[in-house]
C-alpha cells in the first residue's frame, strides 16, 4: 500500500464513523515504532510532526527517513505537518513531499486567519496535498505552539463560514479540549461537533486526545471527528519506558543501547496498537 492522502483517509473514517490516531512522532525510533503498530493493527494512521521536530531534524532528513520506512508499507499512511503557523516552513514542507498541513493561524483575527488559509490551501492543490484548519486557537502549549489560557469560542455560523470560504478539508474546533496532560477529565462540547458536521460534512480533527475517557473518545468520534491527535502521550510513553529500562540498566550495570531501543520501540508499538482499537480504526485498512 503507498503512501496515500490525508483526504483519502479522513473520508474513509468520516464515512464509516471510526477515528484514526494522528500520532506525533520525535525521531526514527518512534516514526518506525507507529508504523509498525499501525502494520500490526491493520489500521491506517497519520504520521504528525511538530515544527520543533522538523527544525531540530531537518527537511530532508525527516522525509527521507519517512521515505525509507514507508516502501512497500501494507497499511495506508500520509504525513502530516502538525500545528504550523509559519508559513515558510509550510511551504517547505509541502514542497518536500508532506501530504497535508495544519495552518495555525488561530492567534490572528478570523478574517487574516482566513485570508492566509485561502492561500495555503491553494498551495497546498498544487503539490496535490491537504489542509486542517483552525480559528480558535487550543488551550495548552506544545512543543513551543499554543496559548496557556482557554480562547473565545467563534459562533458556528462563523466557523461554518470558514470551512467554506477556504475549502480546508479537516476542521479542528475548540470543544473545551486541551494540549498537554489534564488535571481531570475534559468537561467538552459534544453538540459542536455535531452541529459543525450537520452544517458542512467536514471530518473533524480532535485534539488533545491524550487522557480523554474511552467513552468521550466513541461519543465524539461518532459525530464526526475521524482524525483523533495524540502526542503527549506519545512523549509521556517514550520518556517514562526509558527513564524506567535505564534505571533497571544502573541497578544492573548492564549498558546495552540496542536493548534500551528494543524496550522503548515495544511501549511505543503497543501504545498505537491500543490507539487503534480504542478508536476503531483497527482492522480497516485497505
Amino acid at each position: 500500500m503507498p503512501v496515500v492522502s490525508l483526504k483519502e483517509i479522513v473520508d474513509r473514517a468520516f464515512a464509516e464513523k471510526y477515528g484514526v490516531p494522528a500520532i506525533n512522532i520525535v525521531n526514527d525510533l518512534t516514526l518506525e515504532a507507529v508504523l509498525a503498530g499501525a502494520v500490526e493493527a491493520n489500521s491506517p494512521l497519520i504520521v504528525q510532526t511538530s515544527v520543533k521536530t522538523v527544525k531540530a531534524i531537518g527537511v530532508d532528513v525527516l522525509f527521507t527517513m519517512w521515505e525509507s520506512m514507508t516502501r512497500g508499507i501494507e497499511v495506508p499512511v500520509t504525513l502530516h505537518l502538525d500545528h504550523c503557523p509559519d508559513r515558510q516552513v509550510i511551504s517547505e514542507c509541502l514542497a518536500r513531499g508532506w501530504n497535508s498541513v495544519l495552518f495555525d493561524a488561530s492567534t490572528m483575527p478570523v478574517e487574516e486567519n482566513q485570508r492566509q488559509t485561502v492561500e495555503v490551501v491553494a498551495e497546498a492543490r498544487s503539490y496535490g496535498a491537504h489542509v486542517e484548519g483552525e480559528i480558535e486557537a487550543i488551550q495548552g502549549v506544545e512543543d513551543g505552539i499554543g496559548v496557556e489560557t482557554a480562547t473565545r469560542r467563534e459562533s458556528i455560523e462563523t466557523a461554518v463560514d470558514f470551512i467554506r470560504t477556504t475549502g480546508v478539508d479537516v476542521f479542528a474546533p475548540s470543544i473545551g479540549n486541551a494540549h498537554g496532560v489534564y488535571s481531570s477529565t475534559p468537561d467538552l462540547d459534544f453538540q459542536r461537533v455535531t452541529d459543525l458536521v450537520e452544517a458542512t460534512s467536514t471530518p473533524i480533527a480532535l485534539h488533545g486526545g491524550s487522557g480523554m475517557t474511552d467513552d468521550q473518545f466513541a461519543d465524539l468520534i461518532s459525530r464526526g471527528c475521524a482524525k483523533v491527535n495524540i502526542s503527549t502521550a506519545l512523549k509521556i510513553e517514550f520518556m517514562k519506558s526509558s527513564l524506567e529500562f535505564l534505571k533497571g540498566a544502573e541497578e544492573k550495570d548492564k549498558w546495552d543501547p540496542p536493548s534500551l531501543f528494543a524496550d522503548v520501540r515495544q511501549h511505543i508499538v503497543d501504545l498505537t496498537t491500543g490507539l487503534t482499537h480504542t478508536f476503531g480504526s483497527s482492522g480497516k485498512a485497505w
